[in-house]
């Protein structure tokens, strides 16, 4: 694309943000960083307006997408998931539906992401178990895999080890 295009494209994207921001309830709200931490840890939008004395919901949908909380919103699947988990001895849900929200939450990586069944190795605990007294000693000095893990799995060693990562 010209560079005069994208320069165009730009100055219009800031010309369409400062319209929201001139007009946008939020934006002028004096616990605006509150506001698009609850939404980003997906609280309620229906509460969110009711806590903060907002007109509607749709102010913050509207927000959210001038400002794009969505994309960090969705990044965040442990924090609806870890409210679940939390409240499963006093909500009304079944046994079911905490087991899967555990296993869920346990398949989210640092990152947000779901990460697929086939890539999990095990829990750490089950490594240790299985490493001789060498083993451990080799992975407690230098995150030295043993060459059996390795070559079940083809991870080399753990991020930032000093060790061959593969991520």
């Amino acid at each position: 694309m010209p560079r005069s295009r994208n320069l165009t494209a730009i100055s219009s994207q800031k010309l369409n943000f400062n319209r929201h921001k001139s007009h946008c309830s939020i934006c002028a709200h004096p616990q605006r960083e509150e506001i698009e931490r609850e939404f980003i840890s997906w609280k309620s939008p229906e509460k969110i307006a009711i806590e903060y004395k907002l007109r509607d919901r749709t102010a913050l949908y509207r927000h959210a997408h001038a400002v794009y909380l969505f994309s960090k919103r969705n990044r965040n699947l442990r924090a609806p998931l870890g409210r679940i988990i939390e409240r499963a001895d006093d909500a009304p849900v079944t046994a079911g539906a905490i087991i899967q929200a555990i296993a869920l939450y346990a398949r989210i990586n640092a990152r947000g992401e779901l990460v697929a069944p086939d890539e999990q190795v095990g829990r750490q605990e089950d490594l240790f178990e299985k490493m001789n007294p060498d083993e451990l000693e080799a992975y407690a000095k230098n995150g030295t895999l043993p060459s059996w893990f390795t070559q079940l799995t083809g991870a080399k060693g753990p991020q930032g080890s000093g060790g061959d990562e593969n991520e």
